[in-house]
Parts: structure tokens; sequence; C-alpha cells
């Protein structure tokens, strides 16, 4: 016999924060950077993916190395963290969480020393049992390590588990570890793409958490 999924996993950009607009603008000033095109918000979430030097090459016709990785990568952030202070939380993110009512933790690929104060900003420390960013220093991976980490520091049953995230890589990361996945068509990806992929997919954050509240565990 089994039970409805117990935990919920929140992705935070593009997800729990509507960002897309400032990421679309950050990504333009790296492309501008290396005499790149600019791409709309509609092109982005069409051709976004991680690892995000994947995303890069696709767009600028050419192989993007580790070296200039990096060095496009602290463009990025850079420009992100100038217009950080004008993003908002998606309209119904706090509802959405209010409404589940197992236990919830959020991970990021967003910087842990710079996530963590920002989570508190918004006001939603306590909701979450655990938050993990990213410790490295330059971003763009697959999260699929990370949340096998994240979850083995909670001591969750990946099983019991559901993700909530708006990208192809945030259901890949859940495969991997046994977890479902609800993906959200107000981020980074556009919704064509998340339904081809088989996963639920939800139009607003409270349609995710029935969604997942309604998901059989995997076995």
């Amino acid at each position: 016999m089994t039970t409805a999924p117990t935990h919920l996993v929140w992705d935070w950009n593009g997800t729990l924060l509507n960002d897309l607009n400032l990421v679309v603008e950050s990504t333009n000033v790296v492309f501008a950077a290396v005499a790149g095109p600019a791409v709309t918000a509609d092109e982005h979430r069409g051709r976004f993916r991680r690892p995000i030097s994947d995303y890069y090459a696709e767009v600028l016709g050419r192989a993007v190395d580790d070296d200039e990785f990096g060095r496009l990568d602290r463009i990025f952030h850079d420009a992100y963290r100038t217009g950080l202070t004008t993003c908002e939380l998606a309209a119904d993110a706090t509802s959405a969480m209010r409404n589940w009512s197992g236990s919830q933790s959020l991970l990021s690929m967003w910087f842990h020393d710079e996530l963590v104060p920002a989570v508190e900003t918004y006001g939603l420390s306590g909701l979450f049992n655990r938050v993990d960013g990213l410790r490295g220093t330059v971003g763009g991976d697959r999260k699929a390590g990370h949340l096998e980490s994240h979850l083995a520091e909670l001591g969750v049953d990946p099983r019991s588990v559901v993700l909530i995230g708006d990208s192809l890589d945030d259901a890949d990361a859940a495969e991997s570890v046994g977890a479902r996945c609800v993906l959200y068509t107000g981020g980074f990806t556009d919704p064509g793409r998340l339904r081809a992929s088989g996963h639920p997919v939800a139009e607003t954050l409270t349609e995710a958490v029935t969604l997942a509240g309604g998901l059989q565990p995997r076995r």
C-alpha cells in the first residue's frame, strides 16, 4: 500500500521567485559582452537548459569552455544582483506553500550565502525545514547531485518527495533520485517543452501543490 507524498522540495529562481525578466536581461548582458545576439523572453524559454554553458554555446554558435563560462557566469551574476531588489515572489507563492500539509524545503542553484538572507527578506524562513543553495563560486551546473545531497541532509526518503520547479533539469533531478516532479509554467521554460516531458504541469503554484498532493510515490 502506498501513501501520498509527504515532502515538497521547492525550486527558487523562476518558481517561487518571479525573476524571468531579470534573468533574460542579465543573460543579454552576457551575450553582449562577447558580441552575441540578444534573446527575447520567449526565445530564452524555448532554449534554456542546464548545463548553462550548453545554452550559451547554442546561442553563440560556438563552444564555450570552462574558463570562458566562468567569466560569463560572473558577468551574469553581477548584472543579476544589480536588479534583484526589483523581483517579487510569484503571486501565489506564499499561499501555495501554506496550503501544503507536509514538510517543505528549498533547493536553489543560486549561491547559498545570498539565498539564505533573500529567503529571510521575503519572510519565508519559517516555512522550510532546510534551505540549500550553491556552495561553489560558479553556477550553471545540473541540479541532480545537489538534490541527492539535500535529501540526504534532511533524512527524507526520495520516494516520498515531490519537487516543484520550472525547468526540465528539475524533472531530471527528481527522476535521478526516485522522487516525483511537478513542473510550473511561469518560469524559465516554454510550457510546451514542459508538457512534452510527460511530467505533471501546473499553470500556478497553487495548482502545483494540488497536483503534488495527488501523486503516488515511487515504489
